[in-house]
């Protein structure tokens, strides 16, 4: 190892002293490695001999190897690199070390490239982030149209794409069954691919590591599922490196995705200088690595920093320095673009490289064969495509062509972009239909110039009177020869222009005030019942103590000795008076209890039933109170199109004085329409000039914006205390605007469907509308949620309540008749006459006090 290590020194000795002596100043560049030095550093070197080509201040390579995953050792060789004065840094394969090195070098604003697959993306990452490589094997299966698949993935790092790969079917998709496996030495995984043999699944996607993917393979082909029957998609960038020779004739449908060719002449030269023999470049693998290839392309990316910067790097320790201007070369590479690297086009954004493409490619007996290619904008595509000529052709081709777009200040359609630098040119623009032009330009080939319209007057042609204003008219005098915003499709505006097909549909709606606090009543405690529950709660109140005051009566038991100490009293008295029965049944009401206790069956029953009752209906308002009480109840003022017109709550309401808006109210043939033209048109103080004085005008007074839906959801967006009202009053759509028969319209409608059907349109609104300058307002609803209970809801209660008292009263009448049968055989008189005489006692209400049996005048007659 320490010999090694001084060759590697001497190596950068003399290729340091190289460039010193023909150029006299070089910028040095470090490299920190931990596995595949010797590989590495020739790809390094020889990156760098090529760029030197075209520098005027050379680059200078400083290698450095530390053990692998040593992250003490990792900080004490980037210490020592410090000294030779580094303008950037390409890290480790460790992602502690990696991780380590990273915050050092943000800690002396110096860029840290990273080229290897970590589980979050680090500073400046050449390796396509998880996102997109779950996107790719997401569009590939449904390409495939995989109706069930297993999902075999290898334990730590791959966690997090396999993660979103699952995140991406979680709306619905192919049945998909998750198995993991662990990377070991003397791994076995065939009772996990036995399992999967036995199950019905035949579609089976592997993530995870080189080394882990080809034990796998290769354990699938002892048991038996490497064949024709069964297919396989890798989520390895490199599994075209790893040895597929023993499966290319098992004919088993086997497709990777890569981001380089074997067949690219930059990776046959390097494969030579590594390797020294021609012959390693073949069809069934390749042992070029995404490591390798990203270490090259890397050198590229800063060599086209360096070529704006004309300071060279200072040397630093690790103790207090920092480079000052170590931010440049930063923002510089942030902004670098490299069309011709390895891996294909280089493009950061916020470090995280973006627009790449993916090859696809299956194993065949022939070898390694490119049946198509992804990207997050197209999908996947089983052909080659070249903007610009492959799909239109090369008759009438836009390339190289430069068009002047008209743009307006709208949001999020055109805006200006916020910097603390002066910007110039199409620097200064962003939105929706910026990235619109800049993605067609992409697509076609064309080159544009974005000018701001000043009037932000849209504009109409009138053909009986050969006259255009706004944005039109430029286009029809040919100073524009596009014009893109929310520009609504018309057939005024059609008349002097022609459009594209729709890029975004719309309608005409209302933005209003969301629901307002309504005000709180004097008898809001009774809100948590319907009127007919509080009605019936009267009425069982007073038929229960109705009840338990006949009940009381008709029960011998209720009849009491009112002076305990006399044991043979003249009269029995009653406590269930009818106050006592209503006192008694209100206390039970009220959870207060009273003094009364029941001591006959009937009474106790009735007494039971209207407990349990009470504790129901007591529950249940207490817990719809609490909810009336502490959630504010709200109103909408006006609920829909009718009721703005109709002026309802006094609500005023207008339009853009000047649009498509205001030219759809005064041509519509309807008879709300027309009476909204008609106050519209008697009201000119409500017409405003632009949208956003609307939603101003929305938010400072008791006034409703007739707006287009795009516009009212960017709004919502953004004003959390504004909403939508009802639903579209028409269908409309925004298009871009050109001179009429102008000859490439075609070829824009062409891309714009391709842009549709790829979802590229609906990517771009998402990040526009609900991404980019929102306040995080919440879509969730705002009712209460709350509603008062009625009979549906506590029917049953009452209904508890009827047959208990019914099952109580003819228990007690019962009771009553056989007491009075008892007292008959008694006194000896027959039932009825005891019948009468227990009658005429019970029926005597202004008494609570009876003779007892032997005072009872019929039986004294007769003892």
């Amino acid at each position: 190892m320490k010999d090694r290590r001084f060759l590697f020194f001497c190596i950068q000795i003399l290729h340091i002293f190289k460039h010193v002596n023909s150029y006299g100043e070089s910028i040095n560049i470090g490299l920190i490695v931990d596995s595949n030095s010797e590989i590495l550093e020739k790809i390094f070197s020889k990156a760098i001999d090529d760029v030197n080509i075209n520098l005027e201040i050379p680059l200078s390579p400083v290698v450095r190897e530390i053990d692998y995953g040593n992250s003490l050792m990792a900080y004490n060789t980037m210490c020592e690199t410090l000294n030779h004065g580094i303008a950037t840094l390409f890290g480790p394969s460790h992602f502690y070390s990696s991780k380590h090195l990273l915050n050092l070098c943000d800690e002396k604003e110096i860029p840290f490239i990273e080229i290897y697959e970590h589980i979050k993306p680090t500073a400046f990452n050449l390796y396509p982030h998880s996102d997109s490589i779950a996107h790719a094997l997401h569009d590939i299966i449904d390409a495939f149209e995989w109706t069930s698949f297993t999902l075999l993935y290898e334990s730590g790092d791959y966690l997090d794409l396999v993660t979103k790969v699952i995140d991406l079917y979680a709306d619905g998709g192919p049945v998909m069954n998750v198995r993991k496996y662990d990377l070991h030495i003397n791994a076995n995984y065939r009772s996990i691919l036995r399992k999967i043999r036995k199950s019905d699944d035949n579609c089976i996607l592997i993530i995870g590591s080189s080394e882990s993917i080809y034990t796998v393979l290769k354990q699938a082909q002892e048991v038996g599922i490497i064949t024709d029957t069964y297919k396989f998609i890798i989520g390895n960038l490199d599994f075209q490196s790893i040895d597929l020779e023993s499966f290319r004739y098992s004919e088993a449908n086997i497709t990777g995705i890569r981001m380089f060719s074997p067949e690219n002449p930059k990776v046959k030269e390097l494969i030579s200088l590594i390797y020294e023999e021609e012959d390693l470049v073949g069809n069934v693998s390749c042992p070029f690595t995404m490591e390798m290839a990203l270490l090259y392309d890397g050198v590229l990316a800063f060599a086209e920093t360096s070529k704006h910067v004309e300071f060279l790097p200072i040397q630093l320790d690790c103790s207090d320095s920092v480079w000052d201007k170590g931010s440049t070369y930063k923002n510089y590479l942030a902004m670098s673009t490299v069309s011709e690297a390895i891996t294909g086009n280089i493009f950061f954004e916020n470090g995280i490289r973006i627009d790449h493409q993916f090859e696809i490619f299956e194993l065949i007996s022939s070898g390694m064969n490119k049946v198509g290619t992804w990207s997050l904008d197209k999908g996947v595509r089983t052909h080659r495509y070249n903007p610009g000529v492959t799909i239109f052709g090369d008759e009438m081709s836009l390339v190289n062509k430069t068009f002047t777009v008209l743009l307006s200040r709208s949001d999020p359609f055109g805006m200006l972009k916020q910097s603390t630098t002066k910007l110039t040119g199409n620097n200064r623009y962003e939105g929706f239909a910026v990235e619109l032009i800049q993605r067609l330009a992409e697509r076609l080939g064309f080159n544009f110039t974005f000018v701001m319209h000043k009037d932000d007057v849209y504009g109409a042609y009138d053909t009986n009177t050969n006259q255009s204003n706004g944005m039109i008219r430029e286009i029809m005098i040919g100073n524009a020869d596009l014009g893109v915003t929310d520009l609504t499709i018309t057939a005024e505006r059609e008349a002097g222009v022609d459009f594209t097909i729709p890029f975004m549909n719309l309608g005409i709606s209302i933005l209003y005030k969301k629901a307002q606090k309504e005000a709180p009543k004097l008898f809001s405690f009774m809100d948590p019942f319907a009127n007919d529950v509080w009605v019936l709660l009267g009425v069982s109140y007073l038929t229960v103590s109705a009840s338990l005051f006949v009940l009381g009566r008709f029960s011998a038991t209720e009849w009491d000795n009112p002076f305990p100490c006399v044991e043979e009293p003249t009269e029995l008295q009653n406590q269930f008076t009818f106050g006592n029965a209503l006192w008694f049944t209100i206390g039970a009401l009220l959870q207060q209890g009273s003094e009364i206790a029941p001591k006959a069956a009937s009474t106790r029953t009735v007494a039971s039933l209207w407990w349990f009752f009470t504790m129901i209906i007591v529950a249940s308002y207490t817990a719809n109170l609490a909810a009336f009480l502490t959630v504010e109840q709200t109103f909408n003022v006006i609920n829909n199109v009718e009721e703005l017109a109709a002026n309802k709550g006094g609500v005023q309401y207008g339009a853009k004085a000047s649009g498509s808006t205001r030219n759809f109210f005064a041509k519509a043939d309807y008879e709300t329409y027309n009476q909204m033209n008609e106050y519209m048109t008697k009201h000119p103080d409500l017409l405003v000039p632009q949208n956003i004085d609307g939603v101003q005008k929305v938010l400072d007074e008791n006034y409703a914006f007739l707006m287009e839906s795009t516009s009212i959801e960017y709004q919502l967006a953004r004003l959390c205390n504004l909403t939508q009202i009802g639903g579209l009053l028409d269908e409309k759509g925004y298009g871009i605007a050109m001179r009429k028969n102008w000859p490439y319209r075609s070829k824009f409608n062409e891309a714009i469907i391709d842009f549709q059907e790829s979802g590229v349109l609906t990517r771009m609104k998402n990040k526009w509308w609900n991404e980019v300058g929102t306040s995080g307002c919440s879509s969730k609803s705002d009712d209460s949620g709350v509603a008062e209970l009625g009979m549906d809801n506590l029917g049953g209660v009452y209904f508890v309540l009827l047959v208990g008292s019914i099952v109580a009263t003819v228990y007690g009448v019962l009771e009553w008749f056989y007491h009075i049968f008892r007292r008959a055989r008694r006194c000896r008189v027959t039932f009825m006459e005891k019948l009468k005489d227990e009658y005429k006692v019970i029926t005597s209400f202004s008494t609570a006090t009876r003779p007892t049996d032997d005072m009872v005048s019929m039986c004294s007659r007769n003892s």
